[in-house]
């Protein structure tokens, strides 16, 4: 008899369900408990269904998305900005970069935990591999 170790298929992550909590900033799998622990730091648990969270590794990974919608965003309403204000250019200027930077800091949490649920959902980095002592029968 061995034992073989193997996914558990059993539940099925859905995408769009994690994806949509992880924008919330709630755990992926059961969508009450908190991801984050401050503004950034990830729980190292779930407080309502217990789902280990330690296996995320987010790492850069948001802050470039985030940087790539914040620099499209505000790339895009610099013409406009800049026909309403031609006069000030330094307005232009300090405008876009407030902007830039109350966009980033809304935008990097959100983020953030679309990325844990998305590794969750896909199983990425020890999200769902649990060794199972199974008999394989011959």
């Amino acid at each position: 008899m061995s034992l073989k170790v193997g996914r558990d298929v059993s539940n099925a992550r859905d995408l769009r369900v994690s994806l949509k909590r992880g924008a919330q900033c709630k755990c992926p799998q059961c969508g009450e408990g908190r991801v984050f622990h401050g503004y950034l730091k990830v729980r190292q648990s779930c407080s309502e269904c217990g789902l280990d969270l330690t296996p995320q590794r987010a790492d850069d990974g948001p802050a470039y998305v985030v940087i790539l919608l914040v620099g499209h965003l505000v790339g895009f309403t610099l013409p406009i900005f800049f026909e309403a204000m031609r006069d000030d250019p330094l307005l232009v200027a300090c405008s876009l970069s407030g902007l830039a930077v109350v966009l980033s800091l809304a935008l990097l949490r959100p983020v953030k935990g679309m990325f844990v649920a998305f590794q969750w959902a896909k199983e990425m980095n020890g999200f769902g591999w649990r060794p199972s002592a199974q008999p394989v029968t011959a």
